[in-house]
């Protein structure tokens, strides 16, 4: 049984905690190790989190399964009609048993409460990453690619990937 909770400030360690059960099983096949570190470190450091949530105003949720913290999901505001889901993630011991569809549902629905009316999400999705498939299941559509340089000679070559959800 999964469920979902809106995450605060005091949620970045338990979020840092996944993160690092989650990053290399997830990208280690794809980047390379030296790669992963710098963004782990970029994207999951306190600091970085902490900057998320109080200075971009990313909104956290913390998904569990019976109970446990398996997955966490960022949306960001990108504009008046656009939102991000910045990160979403669970354990790979939980892929295929429907966590990410529940994350995902979950914040559409979230999103719905807050913004009456259509809108777009938008996920960047490393281009060699499997979930590319799951996304395009979920409703999601390649829109763009995006080499993005990240810092120290390290770029996100990703999909944009869009889905269109109604009011």
């Amino acid at each position: 049984m999964f469920s979902i909770i809106k995450a605060t400030p005091a949620d970045c360690p338990l979020i840092r905690g996944l993160a690092s059960r989650i990053w290399e099983p997830t990208y280690g096949s794809i980047l390379s190790s030296k790669q992963l570190d710098y963004m782990f470190e970029m994207m999951y450091s306190p600091e970085s989190l902490q900057r998320q949530m109080d200075e971009l105003h990313h909104q956290f949720f913390i998904a569990y399964a019976d109970g446990v913290p398996s997955g966490y999901l960022s949306i960001e505001t990108v504009e008046k009609d656009l939102y991000e889901f910045q990160k979403i993630y669970s354990l790979p011991s939980l892929h295929g048993k429907g966590i990410g569809r529940f994350i995902i549902e979950q914040g559409v629905a979230y999103l719905k409460t807050v913004h009456p009316g259509p809108f777009t999400i938008e996920l960047n999705v490393n281009r060699h990453n499997p979930a590319v498939g799951f996304y395009k299941h979920m409703g999601f559509h390649e829109h763009a690619t995006r080499d993005f340089h990240i810092g120290n000679g390290y770029y996100m070559n990703d999909y944009v990937m869009r889905m269109e959800v109604r009011g």
